[in-house]
């Protein structure tokens, strides 16, 4: 989960995080696919901790066959 702070001047209720009311300068966790969904708004959220990275998947390693 990511987490944004709402900079906004009056409480919200956000109905994405299951219609929970969030306060002036509160965090709150947001899914990690739904982050910038929140910082595109400057004027409301900030950014407090990115989602964090998912390890990509180990490549399988290849083997040159050799003519015989």
């Amino acid at each position: 989960m990511a987490r944004v702070r709402y900079i906004g001047g009056e409480p919200v209720t956000v109905p994405e995080l299951g219609d929970r009311e969030v306060q002036p300068d509160q965090v709150v966790d947001v899914p990690d696919d739904r982050f910038d969904g929140y910082v595109c708004q400057p004027q409301a959220w900030e950014p407090v901790q990115e989602p964090q990275d998912k390890p990509e998947p180990a490549l399988a390693k290849r083997t040159k066959g050799r003519d015989l």
